[in-house]
């Protein structure tokens, strides 16, 4: 029995160590914000009866707020997040439904700042700031950031805890990654079919952003 316990416990420093592996070497001031950050977040969920069936709680949220100090060379997030949370008598089923509500947290997030993104691009290559704007509301309505790649979330913290009417509520977070540069040969994907029918007019500035020519 003792022998068992020791391989269980083993595994378990095993996949925390993997976990945050994961994430990139932060200087050792950014490590002691995330790991106060997780520190005092999984002492708030433990408290509201938050409990896990794999790593402590503490290990999954440091690698939930490591990925929150990751951004790209432009001081651009690295990382998209999402959280869900949904109630019901049949976990699988509560599960499912947490991780779809985080899912979705992150299709948002990824239009709203995608647009935002593209336009600030643009007007960084002194594109028209009205033509800007109007290309980018057209790449938001087309929703191409969240409806075309959400391929890769990773789940970083699962927990539930168990309600007095014997349901069983499950907190999911989720996070996708997505650089300035993949967005915006998304945009520029979505921009060509787009104008394939000929009824949108680009400046040659912008055909020349969007390698349209």
């Amino acid at each position: 029995m003792k022998a068992i316990k020791f391989i269980a416990v083993l595994v378990a420093l095993t996949l925390s160590m993997s976990a945050m592996c994961q994430t990139k070497n932060y200087p050792p001031s950014v490590q002691k914000q995330i790991e106060k950050a997780a520190k005092k977040e999984a002492k708030k969920m433990e408290k509201e009866g938050w409990k896990t069936t794999g790593l402590p709680l503490e290990q999954q949220l440091y690698r939930y707020f490591a990925y929150q100090y990751d951004f790209d060379e432009d001081n651009h997030p690295n990382y998209f997040f999402g959280v869900g949370m949904s109630i019901g008598g049949n976990f699988d089923a509560a599960r499912m439904q947490a991780t779809e509500l985080a899912r979705s947290e992150i299709g948002r997030s990824k239009d709203s700042d995608g647009t935002s993104l593209i336009e600030n691009m643009m007007g960084n290559e002194q594109i028209d700031k009205g033509e800007a704007a109007s290309i980018a509301t057209m790449v938001g309505e087309l929703k191409v950031f969240s409806s075309q790649h959400l391929k890769g979330v990773m789940t970083v913290v699962e927990a539930y805890r168990d309600l007095p009417n014997k349901n069983r509520e499950v907190q999911m977070r989720l996070v996708h990654k997505d650089s300035a540069s993949e967005m915006l040969e998304i945009a520029k994907k979505a921009l060509r079919e787009e104008l394939k029918n000929g009824s949108r007019k680009l400046s040659e500035k912008a055909k020349e952003f969007f390698d349209l020519k």
